[in-house]
């Protein structure tokens, strides 16, 4: 069987696959039990083994995930630990050397520490108890040196469950780090709450430590000071994520580069390359080579601190070289499917992690796509071959080399880019067409770039001369490439956010760029049926973009003052208020993003409460709204009149309004413009929408006054869903309004802090005492509300969703 390993690879990572989607966690012994069943039977019948192979591979892969996902012990944290948070200490050990992340906060650069703990003992009521389990830690501020992987430490702190995405299209922490078998996350306050355990004498950094130290010390030297290149080179070479902030990273995302800082089959492989090629000049055989170059670039891979992305990487160039080595024929899909087959029996968790995904359709698509690509350039650049070379003009002659390595770096470039795509649109949210011209360019640079610093590395201090040569060579390279990827982000067209692709998207895509490369859809025999396959295909596809553009959909933020609504069509969308700073960075930008938007038609400040617009100078900075509405009363809050007096140096974008007025299609109920209220709560704007006959209102944090003031206006208030913040004084939705409104839903819009933003029971008890649904922010989480012509719905991950 010619790649025989790829139907293997393939039916063990759907045994993988079987145990995540199973709903039902099956007992391991179930699993196990299985597989030795079809064992046994494999090898009492010799005629059912290979029929039998492939069910037990099934078995094998879905028994694994199980072993690795599974509560197998009684001190297991998920078993010992309650859901609720509560106030703990641990005792274990540093998985890994704390890591130090730098965002920017007021405006100012601030450094958290991340840390991971093997728990052995949980304090509970005073006593220590026996537990198992990883545990992420989060610390303000930047912890010294003492601690490192393998000490023993003790944490104090608020242990819970990691938060999962507050609205569609945010990161998932508690996903992310569920593949890497943490289930808890502990937050400290400073680095007072942790303390280094008693040992008789004090254990050194382990080694991955001692060289990092050493390397940044080497690449650093003769330089003038520790610039961006710098640390970007660090980064690059080492594996230091503290360099890639989000301001750093943006450039490289929109421009598709960002994947040369992670230790990766790129740095292996070129690694590899110049290890083997150094060593064929010396004549050394193959199965020497082979000898020297897996070692050395397995010590690589430990000294950069055995990430996930170099382990990969490293497991697929030794099956490479190995078979070089052994001179057997070299197929790189059938080497894919061994490297996929050995990590996932190592650590099956990684199916599910977007750096496993990402590499190995990348890798795919380059061993898929790139012999053809190769093939339709080689015959566009071949030249007559009845005419001798002599004949030939010489500046053709000279260019043939350069073409060809063109031609092979943008077919390379565009297999990469296609391989990609849909998961760059998945899990960023970004189409990035001018990576196909980034990365023909960035990725020879960071070739030369990484040489420099290897070089620089092997000469260290014996050579100080020529290891700062090789520092200056690699800075230079280093800011090129800088240069080259903020020059590609600001091309036309290069860069866009888009919402994530569908699961048939998905599968539309790969197939038809994989069928087409390979010429199937275009063999004579069947173009007719393909035609009629691939129009019944854009049909599906255009029929549910339809639907999907005939939704409105209203999402309400947790942990955010903000509503987005996504009228039907592609205009009329609209934003209410951006939150505080905070959640305006963490929670609004990206939400957006994840939606698909670029920038926002109009933006909405309901009233003048720093938790509410607060975030307003970043959102409109990177979204700039094409209309800004506020009412025209004038708020005593210092933030909202900097954005009054922002505003009023574009008046063509700045609308003030009043009862009656309508804002995106949304009818203005309140304020009428001439009332005054003591509490500016009493004067926010209130909204209505209409979609498809049903009606939503948005009641912001109006309070009591100002809810008497709507009710005496006589408008027609009711409504099928309310939305209502929390004032500051008094409770929302009175019961005279909610008489008026007479809602079949309610969602409230609470906020963790503040505590007197939080909704108190005898409110909820109030609100819920009718039988309508109630949403609550803090409870269930974002609400997004769905109204289609047939029907709608009001969902949130916390609660059983309603449809009407």
């Amino acid at each position: 069987m010619k790649r025989p390993l790829v139907p293997i690879a393939l039916a063990y990572a759907g045994g993988v696959l079987a145990a995540r989607a199973c709903p039902v966690e099956l007992p391991l012994w179930w699993l196990i039990t299985a597989g030795a069943l079809i064992a046994s039977l494999a090898l009492a019948r010799a005629s059912w083994r290979a029929r039998l192979l492939w069910p037990l591979l099934v078995a094998a892969g879905c028994a694994n995930l199980t072993s690795r996902t599974a509560i197998l012990s009684r001190h297991d944290l998920r078993a010992a630990a309650g859901s609720a948070a509560e106030l703990v200490a641990l005792r274990g050990s540093l998985a890994e050397t704390p890591k130090h992340r730098v965002f920017i906060q007021h405006e100012e650069e601030a450094v958290r520490t991340h840390a991971v703990i093997e728990v052995t003992e949980l304090r509970r009521d005073g006593a220590w108890l026996p537990a198992t389990g990883r545990v992420a830690v989060t610390t303000p501020g930047a912890m010294d040196g003492a601690f490192f992987g393998g000490r023993g430490v003790e944490a104090f702190g608020v242990l819970h469950r990691p938060k999962a995405a507050a609205a569609q299209g945010l990161f998932d922490y508690r996903e992310h780090l569920r593949w890497l078998g943490i289930h808890f996350q502990l937050d400290t306050k400073g680095t007072n709450d942790w303390r280094l355990a008693p040992a008789a004498a004090a254990p050194a950094p382990p080694m991955t430590d001692r060289f990092f130290n050493w390397a940044q010390r080497t690449l650093a030297r003769g330089l003038a000071a520790e610039d961006e290149s710098l640390r970007l080179l660090w980064a690059m070479t080492l594996g230091w994520k503290t360099a890639l902030t989000d301001e750093v990273s943006e450039p490289f995302m929109r421009s598709g580069t960002m994947h040369i800082f992670a230790i990766s089959g790129l740095h292996i492989a070129l690694i590899a390359g110049i290890l083997v090629a150094l060593l064929r000049v010396a004549q050394v055989p193959r199965a020497w080579c082979g000898l020297v170059v897996v070692p050395l670039i397995w010590f690589y891979t430990g000294a950069t601190g055995w990430q996930a992305s170099a382990i990969r990487s490293t497991i697929m160039m030794t099956v490479i070289i190995a078979g070089w080595s052994l001179r057997r024929p070299g197929d790189l899909l059938n080497s894919l499917a061994a490297a996929g087959v050995i990590i996932l029996v190592w650590q099956p968790e990684q199916l599910f992690q977007a750096s496993f995904q990402l590499s190995f359709f990348v890798v795919l698509s380059i061993a898929l796509l790139v012999p053809p690509f190769e093939e339709r350039s080689w015959k566009w650049l071949k030249h007559d071959p009845m005419l001798p070379d002599e004949l030939r003009p010489r500046w053709r002659r000279m260019l043939d080399r350069p073409l060809h390595w063109l031609a092979s770096s943008i077919a390379t470039s565009l297999a990469a880019w296609l391989g990609s795509l849909p998961l760059t649109a998945y899990y960023f949210h970004l189409f990035t067409p001018g990576s196909l011209v980034a990365n023909v360019l960035v990725v020879p640079l960071s070739a030369l770039a990484l040489m420099a610093n290897l070089g620089a590395l092997v000469c260290g201090g014996w050579l100080p001369w020529l290891t700062e040569l090789f520092n200056h060579s690699a800075w230079l390279w280093m800011s090129l490439m800088v240069r080259v990827s903020e020059w590609t982000a600001t091309l036309p067209g290069a860069w866009t956010y888009t919402r994530p692709p569908t699961a048939f998207e998905f599968i539309a895509f790969y197939a038809l760029v994989m069928l087409t490369v390979s010429g199937w859809l275009f063999a004579p025999g069947r173009r007719r049926r393909v035609a009629v396959a691939v129009a019944l295909l854009v049909v599906c596809w255009g029929a549910g973009l339809l639907r999907e553009r005939a939704t409105a959909k209203i999402t309400v933020l947790a942990g955010a003052n903000a509503i987005f609504a996504d009228a039907p069509g592609s205009a009329d969308d609209l934003l209410v208020d951006t939150g505080a700073e905070g959640a305006a960075n963490f929670i609004v930008k990206p939400f957006l993003r994840g939606q698909g938007a670029n920038r926002v038609t109009t933006l909405a400040l309901t009233h003048g409460d720093l938790r509410n617009v607060g975030g307003f100078t970043n959102i409109a900075a990177v979204f700039q709204p094409v209309g800004v509405v506020t009412s025209g009363v004038r708020f005593r809050s210092p933030a909202y009149r900097g954005i009054a007096a922002s505003l009023e140096s574009s008046p063509g974008r700045w609308r003030q309004v009043k009862r009656g007025d309508t804002v995106s299609g949304w009818t203005v109920l309140h304020p009428e413009g001439t009332e005054r209220f003591t509490q500016g709560d009493d004067s926010a704007l209130v909204l209505r929408g209409e979609f498809h006959g049903t009606r939503v209102l948005l009641l912001s944090d109006l309070g009591k006054p100002g809810q008497l003031a709507l009710l005496d206006s006589g408008q027609d208030l009711r409504a099928a869903i309310v939305v209502a913040g929390m004032p500051t004084q008094g409770e929302p939705l009175a019961v005279a309004l909610l008489d008026a409104v007479k809602p079949r839903a309610i969602v409230l819009q609470d906020s963790e802090y503040p505590a007197q933003r939080r909704a108190p029971k005898q409110l909820r008890d109030r609100l819920a005492s009718d039988g309508v649904p109630l949403f609550i922010a803090t409870a269930d989480g974002t609400t997004v509300i769905e109204v289609k012509p047939g029907g709608v719905t009001v969902r949130a991950p916390g609660r059983p969703a309603v449809n009407w």
